[in-house]
């Protein structure tokens, strides 16, 4: 026992000392949301004849769902914020303009503010941009424990073990015709969202009287923000490839029809065979 103590006291102070080194800088540390893949494939998409002008008023959660107690009885699962999420993305694309619809309210008393100051002056406020395009949709689906798993062994008293699960957020996107109102075009769109814990642990009597126990571990959860994000970039990506493939809007290139993020999401919505026949033809005429 006088030989474990020492090594007791030194794991002990080491591991409070990398957790308090760690807590200090997350609760410093400010960056820019994270990106993923389906960021990058957003803006690396060809540019289009001409950007659309788009609406959106509401893209909210409709899952209904709330975190599970003991979290919280009123805390949603999902983020609030899909509207703000999905400008942010539609802006980036270079494909849309979006123009300003959930607090237009907000908007409409500024310009009267500012109409009334213009009035004595002669002055003239111009009139607000008209969509082109509506788009419409939500977060419909959130989906928890999909698939749960983990491993473990233990020997002598000296084990570790593995725990994962794996949730999953659904979004949908429509793109509505503002003269007309048809559809445009309709994609949904997944993501999945990993939570994994590690455990280690000691669990031994050293002597008849003396017990030698000890733990260590981490469990990491992928942000449902980031998730949400990434789906509602995915989304926007399928919406513009989808609306290409049905002609709703137009590459300023037309060659530029064998660009990669292109030709990954067609292959994805129409396999590869619609894709290539499509290519052939277009190589034809």
């Amino acid at each position: 026992m006088k030989y474990w103590l020492p090594v007791l006291a030194v794991l002990a102070l080491a591991g409070c000392s990398s957790t308090t080194d760690m807590l200090e800088e997350i609760e410093h540390s400010s960056s820019l949301m994270p990106r993923g893949q389906t960021y990058f494939d957003l803006t690396e998409l060809p540019s289009p004849q001409g950007a659309i002008v788009a609406a959106v008023y509401d893209f909210r959660d409709q899952t209904g769902q709330y975190k599970p107690i003991p979290s919280s009885n009123f805390s949603t699962a999902v983020p609030q914020s899909g509207t703000a999420l999905l400008a942010k993305a539609l802006s980036d694309s270079n494909w849309f303009i979006p123009v300003e619809r959930e607090g237009l309210q907000n908007l409409l008393t500024e310009r009267k503010i500012v109409r009334a100051g213009l009035n004595g002056d002669g002055g003239k406020l111009p009139q607000l941009n008209s969509a082109q395009i509506l788009l419409e949709g939500g977060i419909v689906a959130y989906d928890t424990n999909l698939r749960t798993g983990g491993a473990g062994a233990r020997y002598l008293g000296i084990g570790a073990s593995t725990q994962f699960r794996v949730d999953t957020v659904t979004v949908n996107l429509r793109a509505v015709d503002i003269r007309t109102g048809r559809m445009l075009s309709n994609v949904t769109t997944t993501k999945s969202v990993l939570s994994l814990e590690v455990t280690t642990g000691v669990f031994k009597f050293i002597d008849a009287q003396e017990l030698l126990e000890g733990e260590a571990g981490f469990t990491t959860n992928e942000p449902v923000s980031l998730s949400v994000s990434a789906a509602i970039e995915s989304a926007v990506t399928h919406l513009i490839a989808d609306g290409i493939w049905k002609g709703s809007w137009n590459l300023q290139n037309p060659t530029e029809q064998t660009n990669p993020v292109l030709l990954k999401y067609w292959m994805e919505a129409f396999g590869e065979k619609q894709v290539r026949k499509r290519l052939s033809i277009e190589e034809q005429v």
